[in-house]
């Protein structure tokens, strides 16, 4: 990797598209810890954390994603979440309105048309937060100017107005930064600020393991402590980096045929199919399903309870589960594994077509060795696709497991857990191929090259 990036800043076009990638970077940060104006950040602060007790960890997801910014209520408040929204939602509509599966198969055309579609939509779910935000934190004292009662409807709707404003301009502008570095930087830049984010935790993550388990104990116990939680994460690394790499590959071999008085094709290939082909996504679902209960109970004042909703409420929690001293809790992770794999088979089926592919392959004269093309082929390539899709769905389950463990039994609280390691560990190999590939094309000879 630092091999890479070395001979990587030899080149000038790449240099300057990496030290682009990281002045935007620069800014993303700079931009988590300006407030938004008008507001009392001391009574976001302490809300937030009230909430993160009463609702066992549920508001971790929203930290770990925005980098910080939400609980330092600053402009970048809504962060990029609006836009992942979108894009799922954009995405999962694509299946169920035909104009839209259209424009993805309408070639680059297309892609421009969906992507100028998912903005509208990102625009119009940050309005929609920042109004309710405003308005529903404003009341019980985010916004002083709305609990004074010499203040008046005007200065009251001003102050709520610039917030909105402030909060919907921040998660566009990081839209914006997103695509620019997409565009005049490397990598894909909304996954670059989704990660830098979530890096942004781990330094505070890091101190509290230290405070916890090293400091102040034995050299002994302290360096065993410190050796555990290096192999935990060394472990979960490496686990990532097999699931993001493992793939089956499908071969495929082309017919001949004359075309004009020549003889083409006869060539062989494969279909790589990915063993985690729906990615970071079924974790994010089965996350996001599980903490909604204990956050609707939080805003609703349910919380607290010693009844058999109070244990069904602690049962949705991660830091409830693997705990010794209340096994039942437990329960709630069984829920989290099959919610995992069914959205692991859910997402794929949405996003890869073994029809398509089958009737493509058929067209173009490739066949499957062994296998008739058409529906054989279509049924050949389902039978494969559930056996990977279940192999990278348990890859997922384990790997997001490790962190709930070792938080259960030990009492290691991070607030990044196996989705945030998947994600920055797929950004940051994604990233390494694509400058790789910019100085492949730069640095590559032909034949009439000197």
């Amino acid at each position: 990797m630092f091999e890479t990036l070395r001979n990587a800043f030899k080149i000038k076009d790449v240099r300057n598209k990496i030290l682009f990638t990281l002045f935007m970077l620069v800014v993303v940060r700079l931009g988590s810890q300006l407030p938004v104006p008008g507001i009392d950040r001391s009574f976001f602060s302490d809300w937030f954390a009230k909430q993160q007790q009463a609702a066992g960890g549920a508001f971790n997801f929203f930290s770990a994603f925005t980098g910080g910014s939400f609980e330092r209520m600053s402009i970048f408040a809504l962060n990029i979440t609006p836009y992942i929204t979108s894009s799922i939602i954009i995405q999962l509509l694509t299946i169920a309105i035909p104009k839209l599966e259209e424009m993805q198969k309408d070639g680059e055309d297309g892609r421009k048309k969906i992507t100028a579609i998912t903005r509208y939509v990102t625009v119009a779910l940050a309005l929609i937060e920042s109004i309710a935000m405003a308005i529903g934190f404003g009341n019980q004292g985010l916004i002083p100017v709305m609990r004074q009662a010499d203040a008046g409807f005007i200065a009251q709707a001003s102050a709520v107005l610039v917030v909105v404003v402030a909060l919907t301009a921040g998660s566009a502008f990081l839209m914006w930064v997103g695509e620019r570095i997409t565009e005049k930087g490397v990598g894909n830049g909304i996954s670059i600020v989704l990660m830098i984010n979530i890096l942004s935790r781990v330094p505070s993550d890091l101190t509290s393991l230290f405070n916890d388990f090293v400091k102040g104990k034995t050299v002994a116990k302290g360096a065993l402590a410190a050796l555990i939680i290096l192999a935990v994460v060394v472990v979960t690394v490496i686990l990532v980096i097999l699931l993001n790499d493992a793939q089956r590959k499908i071969p495929v071999q082309y017919a001949k045929k004359m075309q004009g008085r020549k003889m083409v094709g006869g060539q062989s290939t494969h279909i790589p199919l990915k063993v985690n082909t729906a990615g970071v996504i079924p974790v994010i679902f089965a996350s996001s399903l599980m903490s909604m209960p204990s956050i609707i109970a939080t805003f609703m004042g349910k919380t607290g309870g010693t009844g058999v909703g109070a244990t069904i409420l602690g049962m949705t929690s991660q830091q409830n589960w693997f705990k010794p001293s209340a096994p039942i809790y437990t329960v709630g992770f069984v829920v989290y594994a099959v919610l995992i794999i069914f959205f692991a088979y859910f997402y794929t089926s949405i996003t890869f077509n073994p029809i398509e592919v089958a009737d493509n392959m058929k067209k173009q004269g490739g066949f499957i060795p062994g296998i008739r093309p058409g529906k054989p082929t279509t049924d050949y390539l389902n039978k494969i696709l559930n056996y990977i899709i279940f192999i990278g769905a348990i890859g997922l389950l384990i790997v997001c497991t490790i962190p709930i463990v070792a938080n259960g039994v030990f009492g290691a609280y991070v607030s990044f857990g196996g989705t945030s390691i998947i994600i920055i560990v797929g950004v940051v190999l994604e990233t390494l191929k694509q400058i790789e590939s910019q100085m492949l094309v730069r640095n590559y000879r032909g034949f009439l090259s000197d």
